[in-house]
C-alpha cells in the first residue's frame, strides 16, 4: 500500500458518491474524475480532492492517475444518468481508462462489472464490461472485477416511490428469481476491495444468500410493513418489440430489451463463494429489503421476521 489517494472515476453518481464516504470512512485519501462543469461542491464539502476530466480525453486520465494508488471506477455511460453519459464512456471511455492506469502504474484497479457479462454477448452494456475485464488482464493492470446484480434500490424507484403507489413496477415475469444487490452494501465491497489480499484478477459475483423473484421482494416487503405491496409488470414482449421499433433512434431501447430478456432465462444468478471468502456472508434476502424498506422512510413492524 501507499499514502497516495484513490481516485475514484463516476464520483458524482449515486454509486460514486457512495463509494468514496466509504473510502473516507477508511481514513482514504479520496480523489474524485469529475467533468468540467460537473457540480461537485458535495464531494469538495465531504474532504474529496477534484480533478477535472473526462474518461473521453486520455490525457486528462494520465492527470488525473498522477501519484494515485489505487483506482475504483462505477462510470456507465449506458444509465445516461449525468450529463455527457453515453454508450462510448462504456467503450471507448473504459478503454482509455484501463490505459491510462497501465501507463500510472497504479497498484489496484477495481472495476464494476456486471454478473454474467460474460455470458451475455447479446446485451451490450454487459458485454462491454466483460471487454474491460479483458482489457486490464491484457495490459496487466492489477485489477479486482465486482460483478453486482441488479440494484433493487433503483430498479424498484423508476415507477417513483412504490410504498406510496403501493406497487413496485417491473419489467417481464415478477416470479423468475434473480440476483439484486443494494447501493450501498456495493460500496462497501469496493471499497474494501482497495487493500484486501489476494484479489488480482479476480471476477467476483455480489449478490444476497440467495436469487428472489420480484414478486418474493412484494411479499418480504408487505410483511415488513404489514401492507400489501403488488407487483405491476410490463410483459418482456412488448419491450422485445419497442427495442426492435426504436433501435433505429434509440440503441439503448435495444440494449434494455436485450437486458430484459436475459433475465427472463433465469441465468441471471450470482455464485456468491468468492463474495463469502473475501467479504463475508453476503446479506439474506429479508435483512438486504429490510434496510431497503427503512431506507424509503417505511415504518418496519417488530414482529416481522429476518428469516425465510
Amino acid at each position: 500500500m501507499t499514502d497516495g489517494p484513490v481516485l475514484v472515476v463516476g464520483g458524482t453518481g449515486m454509486l460514486g458518491r457512495q463509494v468514496a464516504t466509504e473510502l473516507l470512512k477508511r481514513g482514504k485519501r479520496v480523489r474524485a474524475l469529475v467533468r468540467p462543469g460537473s457540480d461537485a461542491s458535495v464531494l469538495e464539502a465531504a474532504g474529496v480532492e477534484i480533478a477535472r476530466g473526462d474518461m473521453m480525453d486520455p490525457w486528462s486520465l494520465l492527470r488525473a492517475m498522477e501519484g494515485v494508488d489505487a483506482v475504483i471506477t462505477s462510470a456507465a455511460g449506458y444509465t445516461r444518468h449525468r450529463k455527457g453519459d453515453t454508450p462510448k464512456t462504456d467503450t471507448l471511455g473504459n478503454t482509455n481508462l484501463v490505459e491510462a492506469a497501465s501507463r500510472s502504474g497504479v497498484r489496484r484497479f477495481v472495476l464494476t462489472s456486471i454478473l454474467t457479462c460474460d455470458q451475455a454477448p447479446k446485451v451490450p452494456h454487459f458485454w462491454h464490461k466483460k471487454l474491460t475485464e479483458d482489457k486490464l488482464e491484457e495490459l496487466g493492470v492489477p485489477f479486482v472485477a465486482l460483478r453486482p446484480g441488479a440494484f433493487l434500490d433503483q430498479v424498484t424507484r423508476f415507477g417513483g416511490d412504490p410504498f406510496s403507489k403501493g406497487r413496485l413496477s417491473w419489467i417481464g415475469s415478477p416470479r423468475i428469481p434473480l440476483t439484486f444487490v443494494l447501493t450501498s452494501d456495493l460500496a462497501g465491497y469496493l471499497a474494501e476491495a482497495v487493500d484486501l489480499p489476494d484479489l488480482e484478477g479476480r471476477r467476483i459475483d455480489i449478490g444476497w444468500d440467495r436469487p428472489v423473484a420480484m414478486q418474493d421482494v412484494a411479499d418480504i416487503a408487505g410483511r415488513l410493513t404489514g401492507r400489501p405491496l403488488r407487483v405491476r409488470s410490463v410483459p418482456a414482449g412488448v419491450v422485445r418489440a419497442a427495442g426492435t421499433v426504436l433501435a433505429p433512434v434509440s440503441p439503448m431501447a435495444k440494449d434494455l430489451a436485450a437486458m430484459i430478456a436475459w433475465f427472463q432465462t433465469g441465468r441471471y444468478v450470482a455464485d456468491t463463494t468468492l463474495q463469502r471468502q473475501f467479504f463475508g456472508e453476503p446479506p439474506t434476502a429479508e435483512l438486504a429489503i429490510r434496510r431497503f424498506v427503512t431506507g424509503l422512510g417505511q415504518t418496519v413492524r417488530t414482529q416481522a421476521r429476518d428469516k425465510p
